[in-house]
């Protein structure tokens, strides 16, 4: 059962380098956002994979960290997207 766990957490892997792709070649902020997102899911998924076929310690606290992170990374660029728009809320 381990193997399969850790070749799932390979798959996962391979479409969060998939996500990096679209982050750096998004046609739109749009799907660089989401793409952002999937690198936090996939991080966090890939990381609990890991920890459950081969019992390493440590991983879910890296995981629960990298969720934290991710929320926090996803928000400053959507912040970021609406200071340079120039039409939010605070636009004369």
């Amino acid at each position: 059962m381990s193997e399969f766990l850790v070749a799932i957490a390979g798959f996962v892997l391979l479409t969060v380098v998939v996500g990096l792709w679209r982050i750096l070649r998004g046609p739109d902020d749009v799907d660089r956002t989401l793409a952002t997102q999937l690198l936090g899911t996939g991080g966090i998924a890939v990381l609990l994979l890991v920890a459950a076929g081969t019992g390493a310690g440590g991983a879910e606290d890296l995981a629960l960290g990298l969720a934290l992170l991710a929320a926090f990374a996803s928000v400053a660029f959507v912040n970021g997207l609406d200071a340079s728009d120039g039409d939010g809320p605070g636009a004369p």
